[in-house]
């Protein structure tokens, strides 16, 4: 293709580089000029113009971008008009994008003037959707290397329809848990298998050991289900655990556990009579894409996924966001970042139970709740809020120095919850969530505040992180900002345990020793605690 400044008498046929305004109409770059074109431009006192004029071996940008769409268009494709040089194509079926990558790269490889744009592999999509342009640079293409492409072409993007599949479903509990929450983890199954066209035509709830299991899962493969599911009532650790082991027991086998996407890492892909079985991980509750997304997306389509497919899901699959991430195209992406944590360390009780202000006493040296206000300090958490009330001013004194913000509750008398309220008031609205802590538990420590805040995910269900012992929850508590409104309505001398019933699914305990359970409420604490570390 040639430029040149010529004459309107030889630029007959040629492409108009630059917009012109003549006669009082506009001819925009791009047009191929015809005799009454030039005739106007002539009219107007233009003497030259820039043009680009084709050579034999040149293929106009529309006509190579046609040729190179319609190659590349596949099952569940279409093709649209050309214009300015690009061709896009269109999803005719809802399903997941198919096309080898290293295709594309060679076809984008063979010139500059010619270039493909899709979404990304596996890509869900939508009857109408975009999921491809070819885009033709200049105002044409050598013939070569249109041809080429359109070889390389040669039916690479599809889309792979879903196909209505039924499913088995298999939850197991463990003693005492609700089954409110196996409610919950059906329907956000169902609302994740609905746009798929999958459906659950066999359910079982079975106690969370390998027996059990076994027998509901070879029940579950009478009815020739396309797909197996099990939810177990805790995550899968081991291809040994509980839920693999039934699998095998059963007659199945273990094709691969573990997978480079978080959240996710905790899936297991099985197979059972030669059907799918998927030991689902927590996240599987969240309606936000997760690693289960990417495998469920693939069976639904009839793409293959196994052990490779999944090793090979790493380069993209860090999906960790915030619940306030938008969804792309509405707006800016957002960010990945840390979760923006809070501390409230309540200290303005009584101290009815030790008969003196218990905050005031001393361990190692320090008063009781500097040792907890310093290890609030020492985490990741910012701000650090304290509530103070009964005798507000010994307390502040001790905590001279430190970075904290200080806030009286002059209704402490009212109970726990009315320093509570006060603490929430005060947090930032950029926190996405709160470590509750009590003034009067000295052993807790800023690494143990860490841990907690690193498992706070409420994209994983982890909306509430519990210190616990042996099993037994104690403090701190880490909050969701979701649950402020609630936390704010409570009353009385109590704190947020009923919360917590109420939230099971939201919950995660962390193991954190003893110091989750260690206040010190009486002189008999504070006696032990001393005695134990030469305090």
């Amino acid at each position: 293709m040639l430029f040149a400044d010529v004459p309107p008498a030889d630029a007959e046929g040629c492409v108009l580089v630059h917009s012109l305004r003549v006669g009082g109409r506009l001819l925009k770059k791009g047009r191929v000029l015809v005799p009454a074109d030039l005739e106007e431009i002539r009219n107007a006192g233009i003497t030259s113009i820039i043009v680009a004029r084709l050579e034999p071996d040149d293929i106009n940008e529309d006509e190579a971008a046609a040729r190179i769409a319609l190659a590349l268009a596949a099952d569940g494709a279409r093709v649209g008009a050309s214009f300015t040089g690009r061709s896009n194509l269109y999803a005719t079926v809802s399903g997941a994008m198919s096309f080898d990558a290293k295709t594309i790269d060679l076809i984008n490889g063979i010139d500059e003037s010619i270039t493909v744009a899709t979404l990304a592999p596996y890509a869900t999509v939508r009857p109408g959707e975009m999921i491809a342009t070819v885009k033709i640079i200049p105002y044409a293409a050598p013939r070569g290397a249109v041809e080429r492409a359109a070889a390389l072409a040669a039916g690479a993007i599809r889309v792979a329809a879903f196909q209505p599949l039924q499913c088995a479903l298999i939850s197991t509990f463990l003693p005492g848990q609700k089954q409110a929450l196996l409610d919950k983890n059906r329907t956000a199954l169902e609302a994740r298998l609905a746009p798929l066209g999958g459906t659950i035509m066999f359910e079982r709830r079975v106690a969370h050991r390998t027996e059990p299991l076994t027998q509901a899962l070879r029940e579950a493969l009478l009815q020739h289900p396309d797909l197996f599911f099990v939810f177990g009532a805790s995550a899968i650790s081991d291809r040994r655990d509980i839920i693999p082991a039934a699998i095998v027991a059963g007659g199945g086998e273990i094709e691969h556990f573990g997978m480079p996407v978080d959240p996710g890492n905790l899936l297991l892909l099985a197979r059972l009579g030669g059907v799918p079985a998927i030991g689902l991980p927590s996240c599987a509750r969240s309606p936000k894409t997760n690693g289960f997304d990417f495998v469920l997306q693939r069976i639904f389509a009839g793409l293959p996924v196994g052990r490779e497919e999944i090793m090979h899901m790493g380069v993209g699959g860090l999906l960790q966001e915030i619940p306030s991430r938008p969804q792309p195209r509405d707006k800016a992406p957002a960010v990945l970042r840390a979760p923006r944590i809070a501390a409230i360390v309540l200290a303005a009780g009584m101290s009815s139970r030790m008969g003196a202000n218990k905050l005031l006493q001393e361990w190692r040296g320090k008063a009781l709740l500097r040792w907890t206000v310093e290890a609030a300090l020492a985490s990741e958490a910012k701000p650090v809020i304290v509530v103070t009330g009964h005798d507000a001013t010994s307390a502040e004194a001790i905590l001279r120095g430190l970075d904290v913000v200080i806030v009286r509750n002059p209704a402490y008398r009212e109970g726990l919850s009315t320093s509570l309220r006060r603490g929430l008031s005060e947090l930032p609205e950029s926190a996405d969530g709160a470590l509750v802590m009590l003034g009067d538990m000295p052993e807790v420590s800023g690494d143990l505040l860490n841990r907690m805040i690193a498992a706070f995910s409420p994209t994983d269900g982890r909306s509430i992180c519990v210190a616990v012992h042996e099993g037994k929850r104690g403090n701190p508590v880490l909050w969701s900002r979701a649950f402020f409104g609630e936390m704010s309505a409570i009353t009385g001398d109590t704190g947020a345990k009923n919360l917590l019933a109420a939230n099971e699914e939201q919950l995660c305990e962390i193991e954190t020793g003893a110091a989750a359970l260690r206040d010190v409420d009486t002189p008999e604490a504070l006696a032990q605690l001393r005695a134990a570390g030469a305090g």
